[in-house]
């Protein structure tokens, strides 16, 4: 979905949403006093009633939405109905997998650029699967939102502060689930982590490393479609965390964020912008368009966050330098410390030997700390793939909790508290790294929302 004309549905949000551009100061203070609009109810623990099976829809199958056909298809208790991508080519792609399977074919929609909105009118759809270009993520969940239908968008869930606040108005007006895909969440080793957390075995929290450290810049080369065709642009829109919630989600679900803590301001700063344009001047002619960009969004960016309660999270983002991948996945406590890639583990008390060692064999620690849900579904999550298993699982879990009346792990909260991580960020580069406070999208509401538990036991 790449031409879609936004009047229609979000005249409030205009050309900032499109352009993503940091508004200044102004934005920040205006988001913290937003609280005193509040047009509907808090969804924390937002229960919808049952539904036998569930009903899908998916809006953008090219490359991610594929992928996500086909792991849904493989769930007990959901039905693909429907799907919507302007590109001819991949819409047809998921109908003949849906039909090669024994699947319904679906109803598809896609020969005009607002054809997602008839799709939404349909009756028979209870959720929406929203994978298209970012600037797209939030007037999509808005309009899926009011159109009665749950939505559940890719990360991140917006761009820009307005558009955050703009998603948990509507959100909480409706009474409609608003989910950001945060697939990092449903890893095993996050997994485990999070239910050693739960478990003291780290003792008090008091600091997290999350990243994505990424190489990406051959996605460049991708121009008339796929990912590379709108990412590469952002890396001349924003200097700042442009990805910041695949490390940040399960640090958030940790230490509790919106449920007994929460994100209270930021500062920033990124390295200088080499690396894209070098690459560009490598791998394309003199006159290619890739040439022509001014990339300006710093090869590292590092973004300290300090919570209420005091604690610091360290969240760095880069995709362009050459380097291992890296989701840093740290979290240190008064009793020892976690940390991935690779994965390895010191620990004052109850570990096998000094916390001045790393212990490296993870064996152990999966034997006594595997998450319930792991131990439930692990197996069958890796058979159907998506990052090792973490796509599926998180499917299955969004499924099993509509149909047995269970409010979802993620809520509109989280994909507003770790998304805006991302224009705040920027806002804090363009100002000498100055403090930029978070807006608390919870209204208060984290001060008594329960902890994040450890489900599936």
């Amino acid at each position: 979905m790449t031409h879609i004309n936004r009047r229609h549905f979000l005249k409030a949000a205009g050309a900032a949403a499109a352009a993503g551009m940091v508004s200044g100061c102004a934005q920040s203070q205006q988001s913290t006093h937003h609280s005193s609009r509040q047009h509907g109810k808090s969804v924390i623990g937002l229960i919808a009633p049952k539904m036998d099976v569930v009903r899908v829809a998916f809006i953008g199958v090219g490359q991610r939405g594929y992928g996500h056909v086909k792991r849904m298809s493989y769930i007990e208790g959901a039905e693909i109905v429907a799907i919507c991508d302007t590109h001819s080519e991949v819409l047809e792609r998921s109908a003949k997998f849906l039909s090669d399977s024994g699947k319904s074919k679906p109803a598809l929609y896609g020969n005009n650029d607002l054809a997602y909105q008839d799709m939404l009118a349909r009756e028979d759809i209870d959720i929406v699967i929203i994978s298209t270009p970012w600037k797209w993520h939030a007037p999509m969940a808005i309009d899926t939102m009011n159109s009665g239908k749950h939505a559940f968008v890719e990360v991140p869930l917006a761009l820009t502060v307005e558009e955050m606040w703009q998603i948990v108005d509507t959100a909480e007006r409706t009474q409609k689930n608003c989910m950001m895909m945060e697939n990092v969440n449903y890893g095993r080793d996050e997994l485990m982590v999070l239910n050693m957390v739960r478990q003291g075995i780290f003792g008090e929290l008091l600091h997290g490393e999350a990243a994505y450290i990424h190489e990406l810049r051959w996605q460049m080369k991708e121009v008339e479609h796929k990912t590379g065709s709108w990412r590469t642009e952002w890396h001349t829109r924003r200097d700042g965390n442009l990805y910041p919630t695949h490390g940040l989600g399960p640090i958030s679900h940790y230490m509790n964020i919106n449920r007994g803590d929460r994100f209270d301001y930021l500062t920033s700063m990124s390295s200088p912008a080499l690396g894209r344009a070098a690459y560009a001047q490598r791998e394309f002619s003199a006159d290619h368009q890739r040439n022509k960009l001014n990339y300006i969004c710093g090869d590292m960016n590092t973004t300290m966050i300090k919570t209420v309660k005091g604690r610091s999270i360290m969240v760095q983002h880069d995709t362009t330098t050459p380097r291992p991948y890296s989701r840093h996945n740290l979290i240190q406590g008064t009793n020892g410390v976690f940390a991935g890639f690779p994965n390895r583990i010191a620990l004052e008390s109850g570990g096998r030997g000094s916390f001045h060692d790393w212990d490296e064999d993870m064996s152990y620690w999966y034997d006594k700390y595997d998450h319930p849900l792991w131990i439930k579904m692990g197996k069958e999550a890796e058979r159907n793939g998506g990052h090792g298993g973490m796509d599926f699982l998180m499917f299955w879990r969004m499924i099993y909790c509509l149909r047995n009346g269970e409010p979802l792990d993620q809520d509109v909260y989280d994909g507003a508290a770790w998304s805006v991580i991302s224009p705040l960020s920027a806002q804090s580069v363009a100002n000498r790294s100055e403090s930029v406070s978070i807006p608390d999208f919870t209204r208060g509401q984290w001060q008594t929302a329960a902890p994040f538990g450890i489900v599936g036991a």
